[in-house]
Formats: C-alpha cells, sequence, structure tokens
C-alpha cells in the first residue's frame, strides 16, 4: 500500500502528474482574468498590476508554499493536511496544544470539502460557457448552459462507482496537451505586445494594491483564483512521489505563466474582452476553437475527478483517523485498494454542485464564491510549517514559512469581502462536514464514557472461574476492543452475563500508527486461560483487508461478536448523533467482515 517515488521514466512521472495532479490549476485560466475584467478597467497599468499579482500568487502560494517548503514535510513520502497534523501533534508534549492542533485540521478538512463541491462546478461551467462563441450559438440560453453542466456533472459522479482506473490512464496525455495548448496560446498573443514581460516585477503588483486601496484588496481575492489546486501538489504526493510533482510543477508554472501573460496581451489589445481566454482562442484560430472547446471541457472534468477523488481520501483518512463516521467504502480496483468509492460523499457532492451551478448561475458570479476555502486551507498549511520548523530548529525555514502565513492571511482577509456576495455558501458547505465531524467525536467521547468499558485485571477476576467452570462451545470467537486492556460492555454481556464462551477467546485491536502507511499483525501472548489478544497495527492511510489479515496469522473464527449501541436521548445533538450511528455501517461492516458469522450484542444508553 504504501506510496514512494515511483520507478520509471522522468517523462512519464511528468505526464502521470500533470493528468493527476494539476487539473484544478491548470483551469484556472478559464476563469481567472475573465472575473477580474468585471471589477477593473483594462487599462495598461491595471492589466500590468494584476499580471503581477497572478504571476507573484503562483511563485508565493503555489511554488514557495507547497512545491518547496511543504513538499519537504512528509511521512513516508505521503502529503497533505492530515499529515502535517499527525507530525505536529507528535512533536508537542502539551495534550491542549495537540487538541488545538486537531481542531485547526478538522477545520482545514471541512474547508477542503467545501473546496470539492465548487471545483467542479465552476470549472465545469466556466468551460461550458465557452459555446457562446460558436457561430449561431452566441444567443444560448443561461439556464441551457446551466443545464449542460449539470449533465456532465451528473454523468461525471455516477461514473465513480465504477472506478477511474481506465479513464486516469488518459488523463496525462490530454493534459500534456492542454498545457500545450496554453503555452502555445500565450506565446502567439504575447508576441504581439511583450510589454507585458513588466508583470514580472513585483513593484508593479505592489503599486497596483496601494493605488486601488480598498479596491485593490477585492482585486486581490480573485487573484486567489489562480492557485486554486496548489494544495494538490502537497496532498497527492503519496501517489506519484515528490520529484515527478516538482518536475511537472515547473513545466505546468511556465505554461500558466505564458497563458496568462498572453491573455493580458490581448486584453490590453481588445479591452471590450469578456470571456478572455476563449476570445483570445477564437481569434487566433476560428477553425480549430471547438476542437479547443470539447479539450476545456475535458480538462475540467479531469480537474473534478482530481477533486472528487481527493475527497474520498481525505474523508477515508478522517474515517481510520475516527474522527468522520464510518460511511460504506466500496473498492472499485482488484489491483489498487487505494481505488475507493464512497457513496454518501459521492452524492453529497454532486447534490450540492448542481444547487451551486443553479443558484449562482454563471461561473463569474461562482467566483463570488471561491477563494475562501482554499486561502482558509492554505493558511492553515502555512500556520502548521511554521511551528513544524520552529520545532525542528530549523529558523531560517520558520522564518520563510512565516511570512508565507503571513501572505496567506492576507489573502483569505482579501477574500472575507465575498461573503457578503455568495462566499458564505463556502462557509455553508464546510459546516456541513465540520458539523457531522464534532457531533460525531464528540458523540463517541460520551458514547465512550457512557459504556463505562472494565479494566482487564477487574474483567479477568469473573471470567477466569466462568471459563474454568462453564461449558465451552468448540471453535474460535472474535471481539473487538480498542485496546486489550479496557474490555467493552458488550464483550463482558456476552462470555458472563449471557455464559457465551468458546474454547479460544480472541479479543482483536486496531491501532493506528503516527506513519500513513505500512500493516502489521501479531498475536500476543495468552491473557487468561482460552483468551489472547491480537493487535493489528496499521498506517492511518491504510486500506486493509482484517478478514485476510486473520486468516494469514492462523485464526479461523466461528463466529464474530460485535457491539451495537441503542442510543436514548432528549438532546438534539445526540439524536443526530444517534442518527450518524444508525445510518452508517458498524465497524464490523465497514471492514467487510464475513456476514454469516456476525452476531450483534445491543446494549441500552441514555445520553
Amino acid at each position: 500500500m504504501k506510496s514512494t517515488e515511483k520507478e520509471g521514466s522522468p517523462v512519464s512521472g511528468i505526464i502521470k502528474a500533470l493528468g493527476l495532479v494539476f487539473g484544478d490549476i491548470g483551469t484556472s485560466p478559464i476563469y481567472t482574468l475573465t472575473v477580474i475584467v468585471l471589477l477593473t478597467k483594462p487599462t495598461q497599468d491595471n492589466v500590468i498590476g494584476v499580471l503581477s499579482l497572478i504571476v507573484w500568487t503562483l511563485v508565493v502560494l503555489v511554488m514557495l508554499e507547497y512545491a518547496w517548503l511543504a513538499m519537504s514535510l512528509s511521512k513516508k513520502g505521503e502529503g497533505g493536511t492530515v499529515v502535517l497534523k499527525e507530525i505536529l501533534t507528535h512533536m508537542l508534549k502539551s495534550k491542549k496544544k495537540a487538541a488545538f492542533v486537531s481542531l485547526l485540521s478538522i477545520i482545514g478538512i471541512s474547508l477542503l470539502i467545501g473546496d470539492g463541491v465548487i471545483t467542479p462546478a465552476i470549472s465545469i461551467l466556466s468551460a461550458v460557457e465557452g459555446m457562446r462563441l460558436i457561430p449561431d450559438f452566441e444567443g444560448i440560453k443561461t439556464e441551457t448552459l446551466i443545464a449542460i453542466a449539470a449533465a456532465i456533472a451528473i454523468l461525471l459522479f455516477i461514473y465513480q462507482r465504477k472506478g477511474t482506473e481506465k479513464v486516469a490512464r488518459a488523463f496525462g496525455p490530454l493534459m500534456v496537451l492542454w498545457f500545450l495548448t496554453l503555452t502555445v496560446s500565450g506565446t502567439i498573443s504575447l508576441v504581439e505586445m511583450p510589454s507585458v514581460l513588466n508583470a514580472l516585477n513585483p513593484y508593479h503588483g505592489i503599486e497596483f494594491l496601494l493605488e486601488k486601496g480598498v479596491g485593490g484588496f477585492f482585486i486581490l481575492a480573485e487573484v486567489t483564483l489562480c492557485a486554486t489546486g496548489g494544495e494538490a501538489l502537497y496532498a497527492d504526493m503519496g501517489h506519484l512521489g515528490r520529484k515527478p510533482i516538482l518536475r511537472a510543477w515547473y513545466f505546468v508554472f511556465f505554461a500558466l505563466l505564458i497563458n496568462y501573460l498572453g491573455q493580458g496581451s490581448y486584453l490590453l489589445r481588445h479591452p471590450d474582452a469578456k470571456n478572455v481566454l476563449f476570445e483570445m482562442i477564437f481569434s487566433q484560430s476560428e477553425m480549430l476553437y471547438v476542437p479547443f472547446l470539447v479539450l476545456s471541457i475535458s480538462a475540467t472534468v479531469i480537474a473534478s475527478q482530481a477533486m472528487i477523488s481527493g475527497m474520498f481520501s481525505i474523508v477515508y483518512q478522517g474515517i481510520t483517523t475516527r474522527v468522520m463516521p464510518m460511511f460504506k467504502v466500496d473498492y472499485t480496483s482488484s489491483e489498487l485498494r487505494s481505488q475507493i468509492y464512497i457513496g454518501f460523499v459521492n452524492w453529497f457532492l454532486l447534490v450540492a454542485v448542481v444547487f451551486i451551478m443553479v443558484i449562482f448561475k454563471e461561473s463569474s458570479k461562482l467566483a463570488a464564491a471561491y477563494g475562501l476555502a482554499v486561502t482558509g486551507t492554505m493558511t492553515l498549511t502555512g500556520i502548521f510549517m511554521t511551528w513544524i520548523f520552529y520545532l525542528k530548529k530549523k529558523y531560517a525555514l520558520s522564518l520563510i514559512s512565516f511570512f508565507v502565513a503571513f501572505v496567506d492571511i492576507i489573502y483569505l482577509l482579501s477574500n472575507t469581502f465575498k461573503i457578503p456576495h455568495g462566499g458564505y455558501w463556502s462557509i455553508i458547505i464546510a459546516l456541513i462536514p465540520f458539523s457531522i465531524i464534532m457531533i460525531y467525536v464528540s458523540g463517541q467521547k460520551r458514547l465512550y464514557k457512557q459504556l463505562k468499558p472494565k479494566p482487564l485485571k477487574e474483567f479477568l477476576r469473573r471470567y477466569e472461574p466462568a471459563y474454568d467452570e462453564k461449558c465451552k462451545i468448540s471453535g474460535t470467537v472474535l471481539f473487538f476492543a480498542r485496546d486489550i486492556t479496557i474490555i467493552p460492555p458488550y464483550v463482558e454481556g456476552t462470555m458472563l452475563k449471557a455464559g457465551i464462551i468458546y474454547e479460544d477467546n480472541v479479543i482483536v485491536s486496531i491501532n493506528l500508527m503516527d506513519e500513513p502507511y505500512g500493516i502489521m499483525g501479531c498475536v500476543d501472548k495468552p491473557v487468561a486461560p482460552g483468551l489472547r489478544a491480537f493487535t493489528i497495527k496499521m498506517g492511518y492511510m491504510e486500506m486493509v483487508d482484517i478478514e485476510e489479515i486473520l486468516k494469514a496469522n492462523g485464526i479461523d473464527e466461528k463466529t464474530i461478536f460485535y457491539g451495537v449501541e441503542d442510543i436514548v436521548t432528549n438532546n438534539f445533538f445526540w439524536k443526530i448523533f444517534s442518527i450518524i450511528k444508525r445510518l452508517t455501517p458498524s465497524f464490523v461492516q465497514f471492514y467487510k467482515l464475513p456476514s454469516d458469522k456476525l452476531r450483534g450484542v445491543v446494549t441500552r444508553i441514555e445520553m
């Protein structure tokens, strides 16, 4: 299961990275300048200033923050918010600080899920809007464009259950073609007005912000759009390794840089342009426009697919680290267990994406909701990195990370201006997973206290005489507990109260390691006559087959007992917790243990 630097040619690694990692940031040229044009007149100074901000946003927020700093922090080659949290909490001695970091990481996860809704909506809708430049399609209604975009999204989400293994092979070459097209079109336009190269000087961006004042802050919020998807460099590092992603990034950065400068050149020559990228392509080659439109829609689908797959991975991480309910997980590949499908997440995203399209109607309006979640996630990453480098006594890197975090905060503050203009939807979407996580985590803690599990020593005082005196059932039985030293009440109820004792009683515990990958199963020494413990130690991102591990270690159980809680409560939040528990699979269902062997033991709990 471990993902490391993959062997193979550098070119092959770059192509794979282009397909899996850079879809989101790669499609940002479709809408970034188009949205900014709505807020400021395309004068020489304004265009150069905006282009300078775009260039240096890519340099600081993507190149410096993710490509260089964040990607130097990993566990066994794996990256992402959860990894940063695990690194930091492992270094902290204070439990309060560790709890604070965990809360921040939950906020980060929630923001990423909010971002996962808006990315497919704005990407697909902005590409479909390019149809208006096709002759005879100029007057196409907004409702028709929304219907087409929604249909593409629905097909994309329906396909998720079948897996993306085969389609993923085509992603890389398509994105290579996309970035080459961006580079060529940008170069052609840039040659006609090379003066836009002045935008490479950061002075023009700073001067633009100082001159515009509050208006510049509004525009800075839209400039953020050029860096959306930058976090994927770090989050997807485990799939391909650091080197292929870094190599691909330099190619992507060059393509984005040239295309944005080319768009700026076109805008200065055509100040009335509304949909800058599509109009630039149309003016360069009307004959190739329709193929480009098809390519752009394909690129946005790829960007959306990468985001959806990322959401599945994030939620799975949340499940294994016990901050999210155990949603049903299906494996879509017989070869790669990392390719998963989570139905609840898939349909939640689909409903939210279509809803967002219908509410905002146009990609330019949708941009008002986009950026808040992204900059929030980037700010948390900057804070975590600063803290980690400081604790590692890498003070120079900590200082650079502090600068990056400061820049992130500026972008985050600028995006708060979007809240009244639709940005509140980003917060509302993020609040849904955040609320689920907080209620679930709090409910699990409360439930654990109410269950009153018994220490092993106290349990053994009653178990040992019962095992000697009572008739025993032949064969092996399995029970599950978080820790062998604490015995859940259903185990005691089954053995001691119901008198169901097998010849061989095995208590299985699953312990998460600090590392993302790795599986280790071991049978401990017998705890007592007829009672032994089996511990499975696994990385927090592993997708394991427990039944297979048990068989490999010589455990062939006849029956599997597991606890079921019947929650009775008048508290509103605990009622929601109870509903979550009822609607999501139990532990044994989540790990797909054989249903013919399962026996649920109900414990009534008042909360």
